[in-house]
């Protein structure tokens, strides 16, 4: 499907070449059309990302890591395209969360997946008080995730909040030869 298609919406521009380069090696980067969708972009720039849609093209979400829509840009893209009558047609790849829960040994039945923790000291413990709480209160797994330079920050944040006798598992470059994943 991803030979076929010659309009991607990406969060960073060479790392998609890259990939789609990896996965189709025969395609043709020069004839693609890359518009850049990230934190950083303005939600009114996401209508005009339909146009070629709208004009019998297909088109591509790549996300950096994990799975588009999914602790991912894109989901505004997407809706707007159910909107307008655009036919969506979702492609999984390694979703670093679902890999995460796959491999903790952690309850797969009843998890939270809550993105990024606040980055303030005092709201940060705060949340992973009451994440913890759902722990044991709801039987239900709580999935967050951290950027590499802040997770020794966040690891001492959980190691000083929560209880000694709750598990963490940490899991970390997933699908690659540095993967480490830790309960």
């Amino acid at each position: 499907i991803i030979s076929r298609i010659r309009y991607f919406i990406v969060e960073e521009i060479r790392t998609a070449r890259r990939f789609l380069k990896k996965i189709s090696p025969g395609i043709e980067i020069d004839n693609l059309t890359f518009t850049l969708y990230n934190e950083h972009s303005s939600s009114s720039d996401v209508s005009s990302f339909l146009e070629p849609l709208l004009n019998g093209e297909d088109a591509g979400i790549i996300s950096e890591a994990g799975t588009p829509c999914v602790a991912d840009p894109g989901s505004l893209v997407v809706r707007l395209a159910h909107e307008s009558g655009i036919r969506v047609i979702p492609l999984v790849g390694p979703s670093s969360i679902l890999l995460a829960l796959m491999a903790s040994g952690f309850n797969g039945q009843q998890f939270v997946f809550h993105g990024y923790l606040p980055i303030d000291k005092p709201a940060r413990a705060k949340r992973l008080r009451e994440i913890e709480q759902d722990i044991y209160k709801k039987d239900q797994t709580q999935i967050f995730m951290e950027t590499p330079y802040r997770n020794l920050q966040l690891l001492q944040a959980i190691t000083e909040t929560c209880q000694e006798s709750t598990l963490l598992c940490l899991a970390t470059s997933l699908t690659t030869p540095e993967e480490i994943i830790i309960t």
